[in-house]
């Protein structure tokens, strides 16, 4: 779990300062635009847009592009599409199961894309419900560990509902149930405590642990398959050490 969630996190801080940045926001306008259309407009009674928006913020997307996508979410403006959610389910190399999570606008072309980047980089496709089983929706809270301890977290969330704070060498990881997301990350906020991200994921029952050349082979295949505008996120039941992760740089 905490290789998978460690490796999401690096990701993440790399994507804002690379050449991948413009495919980063696309996203997360995306995220924003589908919690405005199934919650509505307002992020105050809406706890799904204030988190894509909090998200989408805190990695420098424009306000005018969220109030935008928020405006076409919520029908006061033309152009939102119809984006539907779709999960595929898979192998990569070494026998470790993944989760494709996507929203798109065309199956087909989601769907073409997928399988192209999962055959290409050593990956296979699987049926239905294959590899669903082995993962549990959470919530996870991403906090930066820059100002704050691990006694403090777990003094503010306890009590809202928090399972489990991880320390990812930088950052803390809260796991909730993803019932429990809101009441985690409003806990908090009311200790003065910023949180990086928030978000319902698929976290492992079982990991599969690398060796570099594995790792290296697994983080290929991810890359390919968030390469594509349709592919949200993907989940992945490996666990890289510490010592692979510098190793790997």
């Amino acid at each position: 779990m905490s290789g998978h969630s460690k490796w999401a996190t690096t990701k993440h801080k790399k994507a804002v300062v690379d050449a991948k940045r413009g495919k980063l926001f696309a996203k997360l306008i995306k995220n924003i635009e589908v919690a405005a259309r199934i919650g509505g407009g307002d992020p105050l009674g809406n706890p799904t847009l204030y988190d894509a928006i909090q998200k989408a913020k805190k990695t420098s997307v424009p306000n005018d592009n969220i109030d935008r996508a928020v405006k076409r979410g919520s029908g006061l403006e033309a152009g939102g599409a119809d984006w539907q959610t779709i999960m595929y389910e898979g192998y990569g190399p070494n026998g470790v199961a993944v989760l494709i999570e996507c929203l798109t606008d065309n199956r087909n072309r989601a769907a073409s894309e997928v399988r192209v980047a999962m055959t290409r980089n050593g990956g296979s496709m699987a049926d239905p419900g294959s590899v669903s089983y082995l993962f549990t929706r959470k919530g996870v809270i991403i906090v930066p560990g820059e100002s704050v301890t691990e006694d403090q977290i777990l003094d503010a969330v306890l009590d809202a509902g928090a399972e489990e704070v991880n320390d990812l060498d930088g950052s803390f990881e809260i796991v909730s149930e993803a019932t429990d997301l809101v009441a985690v990350r409003t806990a908090l906020q009311a200790a003065g405590i910023d949180y990086e991200s928030a978000d319902a994921s698929f976290l492992p029952s079982v990991t599969v642990p690398l060796d570099a050349d594995g790792a290296t082979k697994v983080f290929r295949l991810i890359e390919a398959l968030e390469d594509s505008d349709d592919v949200q996120n993907v989940f992945a039941n490996f666990d890289v050490s510490d010592e692979i992760y510098e190793q790997l740089g």
